[in-house]
């Protein structure tokens, strides 16, 4: 049977690029449709949520335009340079997308109630929250029963492709350039000896993409959530190659021995942290980083460096629950990984979210 990779190759570029921009294009319609009118729904249904934002100006949206462009634009070229194949850039769970959607609106009362109430700490009965920090116990974006439900777990990831306008994926693939090129640096290893951990791995949708960009290396997930780990194997085992082994833990405190992991990623993470937890992430990061291995972390824009999105960064966390992220605007976490030990801090922009690519010395 020819594989994906090799039909690749009868399949004229233009052909594949008009593609892609066609299918980019309708994922970010789609999403802006749907974004425009639950925010109609909610201004009705919960009328205070419309005071905690402000319109978005004109020349801030003209630059959102653009950097979804270059994104795209990177997205597309990263794939022609053989990070990933293609196949990757039409990666898209419809099963998943016609059982979820109808349920992502049944969702919507929900968090009006929450809005209205301002309970952004209440969780089901059946919920058990014990053994979690204080601070993982919200409703961050106002999901039901936070990060520690299956109904929770089963929506994330189309919730997530919504908010951003259908610009998810092609944002958490930004990790995958350079995490190939610092894996690079134990090339006089097997690719099957070499360990890539993902902390905070949520419903596995990082991992599958790096399954599917080094087919053959060792895969290791860890996440608080129970319910997220049990999505995540239901995603992962779907897909071709070695399982990643998935581990139930906080960041805090990595269940590992120190210098065992070659290449580290955090995808959507540190902006949903306290000050103190994030620091305390970077350094068990750190730790169980091999000298000479590469951290790479994924997460939101920071008003520091894209004063041009400031009214974008400003409603953020006032219209959708998200209790640490204002501190998080102005936090530096390059001097955090330099207080970690980490060096040769990299960083890089693309379109919502913001990348350090930090080395650990050998």
């Amino acid at each position: 049977m020819q594989s994906t990779a090799n039909f690749e190759r009868f399949i004229p570029e233009s052909v594949t690029q008009a593609a892609y921009s066609s299918f980019q294009q309708g994922k970010a319609l789609f999403g802006l449709a749907h974004n425009n009118l639950g925010r109609r729904l909610t201004q009705f249904f919960a009328p205070d949520w419309e005071k905690m934002g402000k319109p978005l100006p004109e020349e801030e949206i003209q630059a959102l335009k653009q950097s979804g462009e270059q994104l795209r634009q990177t997205d597309w070229q990263d794939a022609q340079d053989g990070v990933y194949p293609h196949s990757l850039l039409f990666d898209n769970a419809w099963d998943e997308f016609f059982l979820y959607y109808p349920a992502v609106w049944l969702d919507l009362p929900l968090n009006w109630q929450k809005i209205r109430d301002k309970k952004h700490q209440q969780f089901s009965a059946e919920i058990d929250q014990e053994g979690f920090p204080s601070y993982y116990l919200q409703n961050f974006h106002h999901q039901t029963d936070g990060y520690l439900s299956d109904w929770s777990a089963s929506l994330y990831d189309l919730q997530v492709e919504l908010l951003f306008s259908g610009n998810a994926d092609p944002m958490r693939r930004r990790i995958l350039k350079p995490l190939k090129k610092g894996l690079s640096a134990f090339r006089e290893l097997s690719p099957k000896q070499i360990r890539v951990l993902d902390v905070a791995c949520g419903t596995g949708r990082t991992l599958k993409m790096m399954r599917t960009t080094l087919p053959k290396v060792s895969l290791f997930g860890a996440d608080l959530s129970p319910a997220y780990l049990r999505k995540a194997h239901q995603l992962l085992s779907k897909i071709p190659g070695e399982f990643p082994q998935l581990v139930q833990a906080n960041a805090e405190e990595l269940p590992y021995q120190d210098n065992y992991f070659h290449g580290l990623t955090s995808v959507f993470l540190f902006h949903e942290l306290p000050p103190q937890a994030r620091q305390n992430v970077i350094e068990e990061s750190f730790r169980v980083t091999q000298p000479g291995g590469i951290f790479i972390i994924c997460d939101s824009i920071q008003l520091i460096d894209s004063p041009q999105f400031q009214t974008l960064i400003d409603n953020f966390p006032k219209t959708y629950h998200e209790p640490y992220y204002k501190h998080y605007t102005t936090d530096n976490l390059g001097e955090r990984l330099e207080k970690a030990g980490f060096e040769n801090v990299e960083i890089e922009h693309h379109l919502f979210s913001k990348y350090w690519i930090a080395h650990k010395p050998v």
